[in-house]
């Protein structure tokens, strides 16, 4: 008989009671297992990234403007992390932040422990989960896409090319290579080429870089900025 597989599952939540509680729960649970769990600090990214989990399960105060960053961060490090929120309201604006910020499985407040670790689990086995009732706004969210930014925007100064300008545009919004694929109609591979391109002509070494000196270059060119 085949083994279980078992996801790796980092707790990141403020609340002390529903960290806990968490814990207790995806403890029981024989193809969870739990490689950390902490509050919101200083040093918590650097933790998370030792750890190198595949779900990281965060308390609705992520979505905060400084959290929200961390998030981004965290994506960067680990490309192939999967993002669960829990304890949110049914607001659709904060689910639609949140799934832009790559959030992949999503919890209202009040849903059971049980339906907490379907989520989790079905998250680690590759699926999107969100409840019925915020489902139609994901299909009026598709309907009308969030086009890139103007290449010209995003890396023309530095040298890059159209294709590698709308990259740019997309990572500044946290999309994952394989999310970018589907927006630009790409292989995923030929997304990581152009990615790995563009680290080199730029002399970067991750995607957050990338951003940040592309951005720099818009605001130099623009005059925001001192040269």
């Amino acid at each position: 008989m085949a083994s279980k597989r078992i996801a790796d599952v980092f707790l990141l939540a403020e609340n002390r009671l529903l960290r806990e509680s968490l814990v207790r729960l995806l403890a029981k649970k024989g193809d969870l297992r739990i490689v950390g769990a902490q509050s919101y600090s200083a040093g918590v990214h650097e933790d998370i990234v030792a750890a190198h989990p595949e779900i990281i399960v965060l308390d609705s105060s992520g979505l905060g403007n400084s959290k929200a960053s961390l998030i981004c961060n965290l994506r960067a490090c680990l490309p192939d992390v999967r993002v669960v929120m829990v304890d949110m309201d049914p607001d659709e604006a904060t689910f639609l932040k949140a799934v832009r910020e790559g959030v992949v499985g999503y919890v209202l407040k009040d849903a059971s422990a049980i339906e907490v670790a379907s989520t989790i689990r079905s998250v680690a086995a590759g699926e999107a989960v969100c409840p019925p009732s915020l489902s139609r706004v994901l299909f009026r969210a598709a309907s009308c896409p969030v086009s890139a930014p103007p290449p010209h925007q995003w890396g023309a100064e530095l040298g890059l090319s159209r294709r590698e300008q709308q990259l740019v545009g997309l990572l500044r919004e946290s999309f994952t290579n394989k999310e970018i694929a589907t927006q630009l109609n790409l292989s995923e591979q030929t997304v990581k080429n152009h990615v790995h391109n563009i680290l080199r002509k730029l002399g970067a070494t991750d995607r957050i870089t990338i951003v940040q000196r592309c951005e720099m270059e818009r605001f130099r060119a623009s005059g925001e900025l001192a040269a």
